[in-house]
């Protein structure tokens, strides 16, 4: 069931994310809200179904970047593997979870995203790309992870409910 939900979810955020957030800049940076409701479901202990999850969105956010087709699906899959392994590990504050994984993979997916447009053959200036690009990004999916949390908490809780002990 939750991954019959993860499309029409990660459709509408995919659709969000290319038509309002992209179009909302700080600077140069935008949020991505795909990347952080997967870390946000990732981190559900409930859940069993985050790498299909993170499957849907890189093929949904792979349609409409200017990537090559495979970056966000590698992005994706490979912050919520660290999220699984994190969570298995250090389980005891998830929020906290939530904010650090936001910010390692807003790093890890803006590093590879900028290897990516360089072996492409555009000649960016680094240092500007980070302030630019790299900080404004962060700081709204560092903004955004709270409420994105807490609600991806609520659909996980619906559709994986807690069973009554009797």
């Amino acid at each position: 069931m939750a991954t019959v939900i993860a499309i029409p979810v990660l459709a509408i955020l995919t659709i969000l994310q290319t038509t309002i957030v992209s179009r909302l800049p700080v600077l140069q940076g935008t949020a991505d809200i795909v990347l952080l409701v997967l870390i946000a479901w990732a981190l559900q202990e409930r859940v069993r179904s985050a790498w299909q999850w993170s499957i849907i969105g890189g093929i949904l956010i792979g349609f409409f970047t200017v990537l090559h087709f495979s970056v966000p699906l590698l992005i994706y899959l490979t912050i919520t593997g660290l999220v699984l392994i994190i969570r298995q590990r250090i389980w005891k504050i998830p929020i906290l979870v939530m904010f650090v994984m936001t910010f390692i993979g807003s790093l890890f997916s803006y590093l590879v995203s900028l290897i990516a447009v360089i072996i492409s053959g555009v000649n960016i200036p680094v240092f500007d790309s980070i302030r630019l690009i790299l900080l404004p990004s962060l700081i709204l999916n560092l903004l955004l992870a709270a409420p994105i949390y807490a609600v991806i908490k609520d659909l996980a809780e619906w559709l994986y409910p807690e069973e009554i002990k009797i």
